[in-house]
């Protein structure tokens, strides 16, 4: 079952793509047809997207039956069918661009999430709220199915302590104070810190993680050894695939990466109709 979110999704970005009808499709094709289309891989990836492009399908017709050739999260290379799907030729044409947003951006999130995964092994790979307005529901799996886990998904399920928030307050210690007491749901309290100093301040504090921003390597080395695994270290800030193996290697428990999700670029995926079928 997807989420009510995903489902929100779906219908709206129907709705932007009909307007008043597809009238393309209206006027050059019978109401009685029914055709079979494949979606086929044009560069090598991961699938994303799958369960999403069904539901798109059978929100304009619910007569569509689609197959799946591989699972989502699956790595596939060009020239791969990793599904097909019968239904009225009116309704598969109608849907098919709205299908075909959804699984080339979460296809390409979930490629990029691997090749992060793949190149540090030794930590966990985080996105951020860096996700395309309305679609965090979909950005978030696609990094799921890419292997890397999800950091908080609003601003309401963890206490995320940042540089404005300090600036804001007048200190880290100021900022934390308040936080412990007014935490009243015992969410999870996450501190972002710029210096070594920062680091030792946060120490004295029950933290569920330290956040070091934009630290240089040989600061995050530093600070690995000034924290001891007494608090699990996490590192953001302009993390690329350059990057991410040394920091790994410093012995951090997570890396968030926004590019994840904040550029990706889709992965190539067509979809071909193989003509008139008879009947369902």
């Amino acid at each position: 079952m997807l989420s009510k979110e995903i489902q929100s999704a779906i219908v709206l970005a129907l709705k932007e793509d009909l307007g008043r009808g597809d009238f393309t499709t209206q006027f050059c094709v019978p109401k009685d047809q029914v055709s079979k289309g494949q979606f086929i891989i044009k560069s090598k990836g991961v699938i994303a997207g799958l369960e999403v492009a069904q539901a798109v399908f059978q929100y304009v017709d619910d007569r569509c039956q689609m197959a799946f050739y591989v699972e989502d999260g699956a790595e596939v290379l060009a020239g791969k069918v990793v599904a097909s799907i019968l239904g009225p030729s009116q309704a598969l044409l109608s849907a098919e661009r709205v299908a075909l947003n959804f699984m080339q951006r979460m296809s390409g999130i979930a490629t990029q999430t691997q090749k992060y995964v793949k190149a540090a092994p030794q930590c966990t790979i985080l996105d951020t709220r860096k996700t395309a307005p309305g679609l965090r529901a979909l950005d978030k799996w696609a990094v799921r199915l890419g292997g890397g886990k999800n950091h908080r998904f609003g601003l309401d399920d963890m206490i995320l302590v940042k540089e404005n928030h300090i600036e804001a307050s007048g200190s880290i210690s100021k900022a934390l104070h308040q936080v412990f007491e007014n935490n009243q749901d015992q969410l999870p309290v996450v501190i972002e810190v710029k210096t070594l100093d920062e680091v030792s301040v946060a120490l004295q504090f029950p933290i569920y993680r330290i956040l070091l921003d934009n630290f240089n390597l040989s600061d995050i080395q530093k600070s690995v050894q000034l924290v001891s695994k007494k608090i699990p270290l996490e590192v953001s800030g302009n993390v690329t695939l350059k990057t991410v193996g040394d920091i790994a290697k410093t012995g951090v428990d997570f890396i968030s990466v926004g590019a994840l999700t904040h550029s990706v670029k889709a992965l190539d995926i067509s979809f071909m109709l193989e003509g008139k079928k008879d009947d369902f």
